[in-house]
């Protein structure tokens, strides 16, 4: 079958959408995420999914949906425990890292009748996703993106200099609440598409490669959303060629790029100079 032929499947349409929603939440947030240098923190949100995932399982109740609330309860946890003089913040994130991976074993071993595949949560797979999935992604995407188009200046500020944006009467730590309740709402919006496991680098991959041409906040964002569509849709052709999950194949395929992109930069610096 041919690569075009594919695009009459309702599979591929909605592996397509999926995509370009989740470039579109991914590099909004991911961008405030590498400026912040938070991604350890996002790492251990998204572990801690895994918790509600598995409690979801085990209640009958929608594992993407109680895997959203752990979420984003795990990442307040964070965020308040890392606020404490007696806590540092890697031993916080180890904390609700480990305690969502076990609880997700725990809960999903004990949950009746038969259990899901567990990879599919963990790895992924973009050509899986359903209209509610869809619609998750879509609506993370346009809330991300309303909350960044009228609060721009003040997640810069916050994202940058905590210190400056407390002295222009910004509300630092309500603003990073929100932002940590984005995260992990994208984080578990992503599952079905990369997996716990790998949803952590369509947050700073593309991020990081927009960051090789530009240092400009605004423009990383738009240039990272481009270049996370891209390497899902690259990610997707290798994964029909090859015969792979498309979670893997779409962040090999994000690496891929980085690493041509900046070995091409330093090549062209080295012939300059």
């Amino acid at each position: 079958m041919d690569i075009i032929d594919l695009l009459q499947y309702t599979f591929f349409q909605r592996a397509l959408l999926g995509s370009l929603l989740a470039s579109i939440a991914c590099g909004l947030i991911g961008t405030y995420i590498v400026t912040r240098r938070l991604v350890f923190i996002s790492g251990g949100i998204t572990h801690a999914s895994f918790g509600g995932i598995g409690l979801g399982l085990y209640t009958g109740f929608s594992p993407i949906i109680s895997a959203a609330v752990f979420s984003v309860l795990s990442a307040f946890g964070v965020e308040w425990l890392s606020k404490r003089r007696e806590m540092r913040e890697d031993s916080a994130i180890a904390v609700f890292w480990t305690l969502g991976m076990a609880l997700g074993i725990f809960f999903s071993f004990l949950a009746p009748g038969f259990t899901p595949d567990l990879s599919a949560f963990l790895f992924g797979n973009i050509l899986t996703i359903s209209k509610f999935d869809i619609w998750m992604l879509g609506v993370v995407a346009v809330v991300l993106a309303l909350f960044f188009i009228f609060f721009i200046h003040p997640i810069i500020y916050v994202a940058f200099d905590r210190e400056f944006a407390r002295s222009q009467g910004i509300p630092v730590q309500v603003f990073e609440y929100v932002l940590m309740m984005f995260i992990a709402l994208t984080i578990v919006s992503c599952l079905r598409m990369i997996g716990i496991v790998l949803a952590i680098s369509l947050l700073t991959i593309p991020q990081m490669t927009a960051n090789l041409f530009t240092h400009n906040f605004k423009r990383i964002i738009w240039l990272s959303i481009g270049i996370g569509f891209a390497c899902c849709i690259g990610g997707l052709i290798i994964s029909y060629l090859v015969q792979v999950p498309s979670g893997a194949s779409i962040i090999f395929f994000s690496i891929l790029i980085y690493a041509l992109c900046k070995i091409t930069i330093e090549i062209i610096r080295k012939v300059r100079g």
